[in-house]
């Protein structure tokens, strides 16, 4: 099962009280207060790892507290500080105060790592409040209760290029072809319910990350379909390959479609750079492809897309060119270290 939001709440630790405490000892007439200060209480942290794919351990799990502080002792011994309490969650998980919604840390990497809730400080003793007109406090503070709050998680898949269309337009069957991915195919609108990557092979030790994303309708931007679900999966991807089905005639009201989803949504979307590929090319004659190539090219040159292909994933007709086309928009957008 992919599960890509989860909501959880999370407490960090209560800090140890200060202690009350004087010091009474043979041959020390003037002991005076020593009572120690509490310890602080555990905070809870989320770490992003490579041992999860998704997040689906909140399902059975949606409580997290943080270990207490210890109170403090006499002969000004401080209580232990309460142990952190690490949460691993998968590369790429936003993490959003669910009640503000407001981010509080975006983990991409191994090893990032965001405070979910900030633990209570540790009271102080009574030694911490002696005065030359107190000598002898007998109070200390109460430590301080952590920090609770509501936490939403959500997973945004690591991709280099995303694939994205209608239903049904060819998007798993290529991800299959092109990778060593196997997601599911069938001849239905919405066989795939769940985000799928696989690593392509695009020549002179060249590789990039495809995602396929679950079909894209009118209004899925709205809410409607399982686009609006999954759309947050190609925020990260540099760039972004339209796959149309050539049986549906013109493609530019179908790329237009898509387009006008993308501007919606938002999120820098509409700002990436773009490929189109018209499937199913084994199915419609020569002519109609061409016409609706030419179509698609004038479509994608005035919005600044980068090329417009036909192929055939079954047959494998243009998947040659399509290697080309995706090296030109991952290299367009790649850093110097990507491609070292």
């Amino acid at each position: 099962m992919f599960v890509d939001v989860a909501q959880i709440s999370v407490a960090a630790g209560k800090g140890g009280a200060g202690c009350v405490s004087t010091r009474r000892e043979k041959y020390v007439p003037r002991g005076g207060p020593d009572g120690g200060n509490g310890g602080a209480g555990g905070s809870v942290w989320i770490v992003a790892g490579s041992e999860n794919t998704t997040l689906l351990d909140f399902r059975y799990r949606r409580r997290y507290r943080a270990q207490n502080g210890q109170p403090g002792q006499g002969r000004r011994r401080s209580g232990a500080a309460g142990e952190d309490l690490t949460i691993p969650v998968p590369c790429g998980t936003a993490v959003f105060d669910a009640g503000t919604d407001e981010l509080l840390g975006d983990l991409v990497d191994p090893g990032d790592r965001v405070c979910a809730a900030a633990g209570g400080r540790g009271g102080k003793g009574n030694h911490e409040f002696r005065t030359p007109r107190n000598q002898t406090p007998m109070f200390a503070q109460p430590g301080l209760p952590g920090e609770e709050r509501e936490i939403r998680l959500e997973l945004k898949l690591i991709a280099d290029i995303g694939l994205i269309g209608a239903p049904n337009a060819g998007k798993s069957t290529l991800l299959g072809v092109l990778t060593a991915a196997r997601p599911k195919v069938a001849a239905y609108p919405f066989t795939t319910l769940v985000p799928n990557l696989g690593i392509v092979d695009l020549g002179d030790f060249c590789s990039c990350t495809l995602a396929d994303i679950p079909g894209l309708i009118e209004g899925a931007s709205e809410g409607k379909g399982l686009g609006l679900e999954f759309l947050r999966h190609v925020e990260r991807t540099r760039a972004l390959l339209y796959l149309v089905d050539l049986a549906d005639g013109d493609p530019v009201p179908a790329l237009a479609a898509i387009r006008q989803e993308l501007r919606q949504y938002g999120r820098r979307l509409p700002e990436l750079g773009f490929g189109v590929a018209l499937t199913k090319l084994d199915i419609v004659d020569d002519g109609v492809a061409a016409e609706a190539v030419a179509a698609a090219t004038a479509w994608a040159s005035s919005r600044g897309g980068q090329g417009v292909l036909a192929i055939s994933a079954v047959s494998h007709r243009g998947l040659s060119e399509l290697r080309y086309l995706l090296r030109s928009l991952f290299q367009a957008t790649a850093s110097p270290a990507d491609e070292d």
